[in-house]
């Protein structure tokens, strides 16, 4: 009886095939007799073909696909001929371009790996969207023990708020983020960092993203990489806050600003909606266009810290409650809402559509150059504007008021302006006619004094005059270390020359104050007395942005051009609505 091994040997009969050299030549018919018109010359092939048992067998296995090495040999008129050699290598050459392709798929396959979203597969405060635990009574997602099991046993762990969120909903300020774009003051349970790889699924979801961008903040809470987060999922841009311009803005010019603005950034919207969550204004046309994208897809909100995801899902669902009976139930467990920048902890699920999908609330994305990523928590307040803006000017206009000896002064060359303690604008050369209106929040207070006095008035006064910083932070503040020096022209005296925006804060806008005919004349006077010079100190990791001056106040209507378009630039521009 044979051998087991023999029985079953394994071989690949395509490597078998390949190495085969029996080739039809066509010839005279040697034979008269016979029909057959071709002669084959035949040459005897020996091949090791080794059993899968064996582990000395020359044997590779890539996925489902094995390689079986069949050598060829003999001797006199066997032995192998140089076309069997070639063809041999060929194959050997073939099989190794076969393993590392398979094996290139296979890392690929891995790297798309859809990563695994625990966040909202465990029980999770609906407020924040932090993991329900009973052990640590200081961090998020705490619950008393026995109200957990109480809710564990009647399975209504859903509508569960924990500790921290009932503290903030009575205006605690407790923060909880740290790491790079975090927050000092209190415990730091999460790091920014952790909450970016939250999102980090979003990019292999097939979803529909809303990206809100706070008006006050534009550059500042742009998030001009978002692309990095949703991947190539369509974006609806919501533009929050709009209440807060100053009174007489024309919102249809700051509808045109914004997707100009927006189409520098090179960022592919569907369409450009301004809102208020507080007045409900424009939230009907967002929902309008999520109701037509959506398409079985669940919805994410995403933003900066702070833009106001929580209030616009909270007036999205009021909106849509009218009409839709889900979105109503909703709204009993609907995220918290409150100053603090990082309220809301992980993804937080909402039933709100109709035939299925979902509305998700995302942790913001903590930016370390905004102003709040360098004030102590209780100054946060501070940076969030709770009412209409209204622009202080320097030189002050005549019948102005300001908490400084402004209006004495009809020139602005020589004097520094400080925008709380966290902005100092230096005015190294300007024209007489120029003026300097700052927008934002009105807690912190405008002071103008000497450029030469600047530096002892700023150590004297901070924490007193010019605040925030204010408290125990005084004694760790390092001041406003970064110093950027700005070159701006005057091109067009009929509009204002730009505006420099303060990430996390607002903008000052660089305008003129006088007629065509005396500022002609200004810049006729002097060489260069066009170029305006400023020199602008911020905290170290604070940005501060040059921009198209944006179109507030009656005044703002007035001078404000819309830019001619292509017929292509028509067709593939985003639309805005209000």
């Amino acid at each position: 009886m044979a051998p087991k091994s023999l029985l079953s040997p394994s071989f690949s009969i395509s490597s078998f095939s390949s190495f085969s050299t029996l080739s039809p030549q066509k010839l005279s018919n040697p034979n008269p007799n016979s029909n057959f018109p071709f002669k084959f010359n035949r040459t005897q092939i020996f091949c090791k073909i080794t059993d899968s048992r064996n582990p000395t067998q020359q044997q590779q296995k890539v996925g489902a696909t094995e390689l079986v090495s069949v050598e060829i040999d003999g001797e006199g008129a066997a032995a192998p001929t140089r076309g069997d050699l070639f063809f041999s290598r060929q194959k050997s050459m073939a099989d190794a371009a076969l393993v590392l392709s398979i094996e290139k798929k296979l890392r690929q396959e891995k790297r798309r790996e859809k990563p695994k979203v625990s966040a909202v597969s465990i029980a999770s405060c609906y407020g924040c969207g932090a993991p329900l635990q009973t052990s640590e009574v200081d961090a998020p997602g705490y619950v008393e023990l026995q109200t957990y099991e109480l809710k564990k046993r009647h399975r209504q762990l859903k509508t569960v708020l924990c500790g921290r969120c009932k503290l903030l909903s009575h205006g605690h300020m407790i923060t909880a983020v740290g790491g790079n774009g975090g927050y000092s003051g209190g415990k730091q349970f999460v790091s920014a960092e952790e909450l970016r790889n939250k999102l980090s699924h979003l990019r292999y979801e097939k979803a529909l993203i809303v990206k809100l961008v706070d008006i006050v903040d534009f550059n500042g809470s742009f998030l001009a990489r978002i692309r990095d987060l949703a991947g190539a999922n369509p974006i609806i841009l919501v533009i929050t806050k709009v209440d807060l311009l100053p009174k007489g803005t024309d919102l249809n010019c700051v509808g045109d600003w914004v997707v100009e603005a927006t189409t520098k950034k090179k960022l592919n919207v569907l369409s450009v909606h301004m809102t208020s969550s507080k007045s409900l204004a424009g939230v009907s046309g967002v929902i309008a266009q999520i109701q037509a994208e959506r398409k079985g897809r669940d919805v994410y909100i995403l933003g900066a810290a702070n833009v106001g995801k929580s209030a616009f899902i909270n007036a999205l669902l009021k909106t849509m409650a009218q009409k839709d009976p889900i979105a109503a139930a909703a709204r009993r467990y609907k995220p918290i809402q409150s100053a603090v920048p990082g309220t809301t902890l992980g993804p937080i699920e909402i039933d709100a559509f109709i035939g299925g999908g979902k509305l998700f609330d995302t942790p913001g994305v903590h930016l370390h150059h905004r102003q709040a990523a360098v004030v102590h928590s209780v100054d946060l307040p501070a940076l969030a504007p709770q009412s209409r803006l209204r622009g202080q000017s320097f030189p002050v206009p005549s019948g102005g008021i300001t908490s400084s000896k402004a209006e004495e002064i009809n020139d602005l060359n020589g004097f520094s302006i400080f925008w709380g303690g966290l902005v100092r604008v230096d005015v190294l050369k300007v024209l007489p006619s120029t003026r300097l209106t700052f927008y934002g929040p009105k807690a912190l207070p405008i002071h103008m004094v000497p450029t030469v006095e600047a530096d002892d008035f700023y150590r004297r006064e901070i924490g007193v005059l010019l605040k925030p910083p204010t408290g125990n932070q005084i004694t760790e503040w390092e001041g406003l270390q970064s110093v950027r020096q700005l070159q701006i022209r005057f091109e067009d005296p009929k509009r204002p020359a730009c505006d420099v925006a303060i990430s996390g804060l607002g903008w000052i806008a660089v305008e003129a104050i006088t007629n065509l005919q005396e500022i002609s004349s200004s810049m006729n006077s002097v060489d260069n007395a066009e170029e305006l010079h400023l020199a602008v100190h911020v905290p170290k990791p604070v940005e501060i942005f040059v921009r198209p001056p944006i179109p507030v106040t009656k005044a703002g209507g007035e001078w404000y051009e819309y830019r001619e378009l292509t017929e292509m630039e028509e067709e593939f521009r985003p639309k805005w609505y209000h």
